[in-house]
């Protein structure tokens, strides 16, 4: 059925949502028909290295790269301690230690997390569900050469938004919250939210650095609930793209009474 919110979608950059729904017909997965593995090169010009990630199309949303990850990795490239523009500040202003300290939310293919460890050689935590934590691994395994030179590590944990059990597991110790793409099923907006309240609301100031690509009307009900609780803040927009009418944005959450140096 076709609604004034559907017409919101680009068919492109929507990347087969009811692929998903298709994998679970009455409460029970369905098989899933084998398809060529693919495979992505990003090639990072500020450390002269290159990222090779493996998608799995035939599994599932979270085995394909995404738009807002592909932007992000651009602004992870361009990052420098002493730039001033607002991406690299929001990382510069919650940098306390030698390593930083890095949780990825809806992980994916892994491409943000490793690109991260490897340009900022920060200690990157990636998270998804548990059946996307294989290609995960196989993909952070693969760039390990890759994360060696500046000391980067990537570890793989299970990670369901608003889950009490597994979010006190994977703790608060981070200095960064990152995500890309993590705002596309409204069923989620509770959870998630849920998930950077407990991140972002004790202890020291934090910040939630989060790529975004708008699809749907309805995901403005996501960003008034969070203002709720968080300053969310734009730090980076691109322009409209051949597939879509709309740019992929970065938005900064911290918590409202945050101050950062």
């Amino acid at each position: 059925m076709t609604t004034s919110d559907d017409e919101e979608i680009n068919p492109v950059t929507m990347l087969l949502l009811d692929s998903d729904d298709a994998e679970e017909q009455n409460g029970k997965k369905s098989e899933l028909v084998p398809t060529p593995v693919q495979h992505q090169n990003y090639h990072l010009t500020s450390i002269d290295s290159t990222v090779v990630i493996r998608q799995l199309p035939s599994q599932g949303l979270s085995f394909q790269l995404w738009p807002a990850a592909s932007t992000f990795v651009k602004l992870l490239d361009c990052y420098k301690v002493s730039n001033t523009d607002s991406f690299s500040a929001a990382i510069t202003s919650v940098k306390r230690r030698p390593r930083l300290r890095i949780l990825e939310l809806g992980s994916g293919t892994g491409i943000v997390g490793i690109a991260a460890s490897a340009i900022l050689g920060a200690d990157v935590t990636m998270t998804d569900l548990p059946h996307v934590l294989v290609n995960l691994k196989f993909n952070a395994d693969a760039n390990s050469e890759v994360l060696a030179p500046r000391g980067g590590e990537v570890q793989v944990a299970a990670l369901s938004w608003g889950e009490n059990e597994e979010m006190e597991a994977i703790g608060r110790d981070y200095d960064l919250i990152i995500g890309s793409d993590v705002v596309y099923h409204d069923n989620l907006y509770d959870p998630l939210l849920q998930t950077l309240k407990f991140l972002l609301l004790e202890g020291e100031n934090k910040v939630f650095l989060m790529g975004h690509l708008r699809r749907w009307k309805k995901e403005s009900g996501f960003f008034k609930k969070a203002k709720k609780y968080f300053q969310v803040e734009l730090v980076h927009e691109d322009g409209p793209s051949s597939a879509s009418r709309t740019g992929v944005v970065v938005y900064r959450f911290a918590r409202k009474d945050a101050v950062f140096r």
